[in-house]
């Protein structure tokens, strides 16, 4: 049975030192009805999303159009980086995708947040089989789920997302087969 995971990573959002009630942008708003309306047309099954504001509400037009319940999943939260002290953002990421085991004081290495993505991942796909689901994510988690499967996948395919930016996984009886790009905001 072919499971299709759709991982959507959130439209733009304003930037707050709140990571879980952090919206939308009036740009991301404008982004939402063209992830609505690419999705719509994919046999929808189930919506998932993190407890970030953000992703909700990247997917939450496409839950009431199609009349799903969105269901929270902590493991597709975005990865905590971390107290950065005396270092820029791009840097942070530099180091903790050179070291995989290497995290920041209160944050997650790469290693422990694609295990916390990949667990949340298997469990939909063992309760999901032959269906097709919605998740909506975020970049850093989104690109660590997709470096589990693909080991080229990496920091500098994480610089090259946009917000949004949707990718199929495509599984046959909970084996990966396939990554494809569905849509992006070029």
């Amino acid at each position: 049975m072919k499971t299709n995971i759709y991982l959507v990573r959130h439209a733009h959002s304003i930037y707050s030192e709140d990571e879980l009630g952090r919206p939308l942008s009036n740009i991301g708003h404008q982004m939402v009805s063209k992830v609505t309306n690419l999705l719509i047309n994919h046999n929808i099954h189930k919506i998932i999303s993190s407890p970030y504001k953000r992703a909700i509400q990247t997917i939450e037009n496409l839950a009431l159009t199609i009349n799903k319940e969105i269901e929270i999943v902590e493991g597709f939260r975005e990865r905590k980086l971390g107290e950065l002290k005396d270092i820029d953002f791009m840097e942070a990421l530099k180091q903790v995708w050179t070291d995989s085991s290497f995290s920041f004081p209160l944050g997650e290495s790469n290693l422990i947040a694609q295990k916390r993505g990949i667990i949340a991942l298997n469990t939909i796909l063992n309760n999901y089989q032959g269906k097709n689901i919605v998740i909506g994510t975020h970049g850093n988690i989104m690109v660590l789920i997709m470096n589990y499967f693909n080991n080229k996948i990496g920091l500098e395919f994480w610089k090259q997302l946009k917000m949004p930016d949707i990718y199929q996984l495509s599984f046959e009886d909970n084996i990966f087969i396939q990554q494809t790009k569905i849509w992006t905001n070029d």
